[in-house]
């Protein structure tokens, strides 16, 4: 049983625990469903590099040469595409070939401690119902990239550098090709260590590179809210300073997407289409609890959840 508090309720709640069962206290988490917790006088290490071996062990990857990125860059022309469904005449996999049980296993890993292969997960689960060898090459080569990066995890300090909650938002147009569909991706860091992140293909057809980051941001100033309310009731609750009093930095490489979020709804030739609900995000800017800023492509963090990359450009993010 894990029991998260103050030092006072921890020790109210323990005491009343003892008198009413056998229990013994093995002190602070060092484990808990496959995440290591190893903590130092100034940070907090959460990883997974056991959970890492078991599978690679797992699936007979424990000896294969590391890669340094989790997929190939991808070339998006539909036909040259290595990671395009079934076509006509192509085997889907045996049903002894654990697809799926490989899927499963790095879900976990990247929802939990590697934000860096959220994007290769994605794109792989979607062919869990008819997968074919291209798509169990794809995932060897991403068990290979766990085999050289077990020990990554989550690096939490206690910097002196406080910088709060900040976002990336960011989308990849027409990522995938086959069914006209872009990429969603956002990550929130918290004194400089990401908290929540997501990659997910994007429910609509985008008519345009602008379109598809509206519906990016507007996703992302979602989170942006419910992790606002979480941390609010975190430093109520604990008697901490409030840091939800300032807006929230949310950044953002598009500047049409940013001149609408700033501006609100523009009606035009290339928006008009586009639903009302989806500026939400400028109700969000007026209210002050989020402000939209210009980045880099290159320095966005959130590029990593919509695309794959070339290997200084990934290493230079994650």
């Amino acid at each position: 049983m894990n029991l998260i508090g103050t030092p006072e309720e921890l020790l109210k709640t323990t005491e009343y625990l003892k008198r009413e069962f056998e229990m013994k206290n093995l002190g602070k988490t060092k484990y808990c469903l496959g995440l290591e917790i190893e903590r130092k006088s100034d940070r907090i290490l959460i990883h997974q590099s056991a959970y890492i071996e078991k599978i690679l062990k797992r699936f007979n990857i424990d000896n294969a040469h590391p890669l340094s990125t989790p997929m190939v860059v991808r070339n998006l022309d539909p036909k040259k595409d290595p990671f395009q469904p079934l076509e006509d005449g192509e085997k889907i996999l045996d049903p002894e070939v654990p697809y799926l049980n490989a899927i499963g296993a790095l879900l976990y890993l990247a929802q939990c401690t590697r934000p860096d292969i959220a994007f290769s997960v994605n794109l792989l689960a979607r062919f869990s119902s008819a997968p074919i060898r291209r798509h169990w090459n794809g995932i060897k080569h991403l068990f290979r990239y766990l085999r050289g990066t077990k020990d990554l995890g989550l690096y939490y300090s206690k910097s002196n550098n406080f910088s709060g909650l900040i976002g990336y938002a960011d989308a990849g147009y027409l990522s995938d090709p086959h069914k006209a569909r872009s990429q969603t991706g956002y990550v929130f860091t918290y004194n400089g260590t990401a908290i929540s992140w997501r990659s997910t293909k994007q429910t609509l057809v985008a008519t345009s590179s602008n379109h598809s980051e509206i519906l990016a941001f507007h996703e992302t100033s979602r989170e942006c809210v419910w992790l606002r309310s979480v941390i609010y009731h975190i430093q109520n609750t604990c008697g901490f300073p409030l840091s939800t009093e300032m807006p929230t930095p949310i950044f953002e490489d598009n500047a049409a997407c940013i001149a609408q979020v700033r501006g609100g709804y523009i009606k035009g030739d290339r928006t008009k289409h586009i639903s009302p609900k989806f500026f939400y995000t400028h109700e969000l800017q007026q209210s002050r609890q989020i402000d939209v800023k210009q980045i880099r492509s290159t320095d966005n963090l959130a590029d990593l959840f919509t695309k794959t990359l070339p290997t200084s450009t990934f290493e230079k993010l994650v």
